[in-house]
């Protein structure tokens, strides 16, 4: 314990040495203050609309050439290409196996997309790659353009929590960052209002956005933020001048929301899997009294009503084995588990990792990077948090709908299709044996994955309708395929509704949706319309059948503990169904679509609960076991024989929750 103090100390030393004597002061907050950049662009009313509304697939976290890591890659993709991609166009990847560009083309049009770029070096990225910049001869420039995005100079602008800009790299004012980071940023809007739909047809839907990307104290804490319009902030918020997420959501509030000039935000942090539990800490610094953590708690519900559940760098659902975690093992919670590179990397190979500190200024407590586990870390036992929380200060902060994306680095929005993966991160899985390696001596990728889709139900493909989906919380995160979860609860709903041909406007009439509260109780146990249509895929790429809906329950006792149980409500877990491995080709039966009315027959109406649907697929081949069989036998990396990872998984979708409160 005492050498892990010692190394600590060590880093905290470090960061504040760093920020000593070289450092801007950040912008005042007035300079963020939202603009519309619409320029009269006007949109026509969408000519078709679906009152019981329409699912619609998305990508909201994707990077270009715009952010550094993606441009360490040889990425040069710009926010005008992943749109294109998005949309069905094509687009040239970095150098493959036979040492061409590669282009390639989405499986299926996505119907909405917000490309998300790293703000933290929009500037200096720019300043470091233009010789007659002033800063160019600088040592950070130096590194920058090294390609080592590890290199100490460029983590702790991302790290450090006394981070600041450097006036050796920007001007002494800060000048030159500020107007090329300014460039940056318009031609980031300027290609989401081009390729905005705004004609009735309504066929695609851009968003403005970007990542801010705190990595303060080794923990992940990014966050996606996503404009509803082109009214937006006239400077990103990055960690590098805002270093608290409670102030980036104050921000957004005061400077979007309050502006006055039809600015409206939201944030979705991703990743939580390698936060070392400080994503989702029950904590609030500097807001001491009931009341303040109450008021903070109400911000981030206001700013932050989603969050990402998967992505390429893995699942964060669920991990069984969690300390204050009651009742079976899921035995599905076992989806791409990429923080185990994480901690082989940290903690060491074939080490355990260990509980994370949440004692006195743990909020201080550096990390050399994800190296504890805690159930904090998890998007289920953060709802199940949340509900504690609520009975504490009377405010729920992690009341989050449920979505996923790709987190692709190589501008290829909604590229997820397993069989088809080109890779999401530049030269480092351009090659098939990259991607079908796990080994670092093969340069292998193989620990991540092509990442999920956001799925929304909305009235129409129009920013607004998808806006408002989110908002509400309507919305559901898939592993990639394209299944159509619905998710409705109430106290009394009819036992044959499945079968009924107004399903859909009985459910909307007599039960909430998905990302919605049961209203007060009014009967003995609340009842659930439960289903979903699988994705039935493309001639080129079929789909998988369904397997089973589960119904996944979380609440909380009164010692601390958090309880989890999920049930089986539709289809067949023993169906048979699996993969040949020879050829990867899946067998047995499965579901086009599966739907049922189910009643908890556990309800404790004293017991705040919180529920949610997951929908799972007939096991299929992994992208890496079909990257394999796809190389001649004498060219697969020995990772094709034993992999890390199984080379069979089980897709899925994931609704968001609905939430049961006791009365008082």
């Amino acid at each position: 314990m005492h050498s892990r103090v010692r190394v600590v100390s060590i880093v905290l030393a470090g960061m504040v040495l760093s920020a000593c004597g070289k450092g801007l002061e950040p912008p005042s907050e007035s300079a963020y203050a939202a603009k519309d950049f619409s320029a009269g662009q006007v949109a026509e009313p969408c000519a078709s609309s679906d009152p019981n509304r329409q699912a619609l697939f998305g990508d909201l976290h994707i990077h270009t050439a715009y952010s550094n890591d993606a441009w360490n890659f040889d990425v040069r993709m710009e926010p005008a290409d992943a749109y294109r991609y998005a949309f069905g166009g094509p687009l040239q990847l970095p150098l493959g196996d036979d040492h061409k560009a590669r282009e390639v083309y989405i499986d299926r049009p996505l119907d909405f997309a917000g490309v998300t770029d790293h703000a933290e070096f929009f500037g200096e990225q720019d300043v470091c790659f233009d010789p007659v910049a002033a800063g160019y001869s600088s040592s950070f420039c130096e590194v920058m353009r090294s390609g080592n995005g590890r290199a100490p100079q460029l983590v702790m602008q991302i790290m450090s929590p006394f981070s600041k800009r450097r006036a050796d790299v920007c001007g002494e004012e800060g000048a030159d960052c500020a107007a090329r980071a300014a460039e940056y940023w318009r031609n980031t809007i300027d290609a989401a209002q081009a390729w905005q739909d705004t004609s009735s047809d309504c066929q695609r839907t851009a968003f403005v956005a970007y990542e801010y990307s705190s990595f303060r104290l080794g923990s992940n804490l990014h966050r996606n933020v996503i404009f509803r319009n082109a009214a937006v902030l006239q400077r990103p918020v990055s960690y590098i001048d805002v270093h608290r997420e409670w102030d980036l959501w104050r921000i957004l509030k005061e400077q979007c929301i309050e502006s006055g000039t039809g600015c409206d935000v939201l944030a979705i942090p991703h990743n939580p899997n390698i936060s070392n539990g400080r994503m989702f800490a029950v904590d609030y610094p500097g807001a001491d009294s009931i009341e303040e953590q109450a008021d903070r708690a109400r911000l981030r519900q206001q700013i932050e009503p989603l969050v990402e559940i998967t992505q390429h760098k893995g699942d964060s659902e669920c991990r069984n084995g969690l300390e204050g975690v009651l009742g079976a093992e899921d035995e599905l919670c076992d989806l791409e588990r990429f923080e185990d590179l994480a901690f082989a990397r940290f903690v060491g190979e074939g080490e355990q990792p260990g509980q994370c500190y949440s004692g006195p200024l743990a909020d201080w407590l550096p990390h050399l990077g994800p190296n504890c586990l805690d159930r904090k870390s998890y998007v289920r036992y953060a709802l199940v948090e949340g509900l504690k929380e609520e009975q504490r200060i009377g405010v729920n902060p992690f009341k989050f709908g449920i979505m996923a994306s790709t987190d692709t680095h190589n501008a290829t929005s909604g590229g997820v299709q397993e069989a088809a993966f080109e890779g999401h991160l530049g030269n480092g899985d351009s090659r098939a044996e990259q991607r079908a390696s796990f080994s670092s001596e093969n340069e292998g990728n193989a620990y991540n994955n092509p990442g999920g889709l956001i799925g929304v139900w909305a009235t129409e493909n129009s920013r607004d309708s998808i806006f408002d989906a989110m908002q509400r919380k309507e919305t559901f995160g898939t592993s990639g395929p394209r299944i159509q979860p619905r998710f409705f609860g109430a106290w009394d709903l009819p036992s044959d509704l499945c079968g009924d041909p107004q399903m859909l406007d009985k459910a909307y009439a007599q039960a909430v949706p998905m990302g919605a509260d049961l209203p007060a109780r009014a009967s003995d146990a609340p009842t659930f319309l439960v289903a979903a249509n699988a994705d039935g895929g493309t001639a080129a790429y079929p789909g998988t059948p369904l397997q089973q809906l589960q119904v996944i329950k979380g609440w909380a006792d009164d010692e601390g503990n958090h309880h989890q149980r999920v049930f089986e409500v539709a289809g067949d877990p023993d169906n048979g169904a699996d993969v040949d491995m020879d050829t990867c080709r899946p067998r047995g039966e499965g579901f086009a679509q599966l739907c049922t009315v189910w009643q908890d027959p556990e309800f404790d109406p004293q017991s705040s609960a919180i529920y949610y649907l997951r929908a799972v697929e007939n096991p299929s081949c992994r992208y890496s076991a079909q990257q394999c069989l796809a190389l001649p036998e004498a060219d697969r990396p020995a990772d094709c024989a034993d992999p890390v990872f199984e080379p069979v998984i089980q897709e899925r979708a994931w609704s968001s929750p609905i939430w049961y409160t006791p009365r008082g």
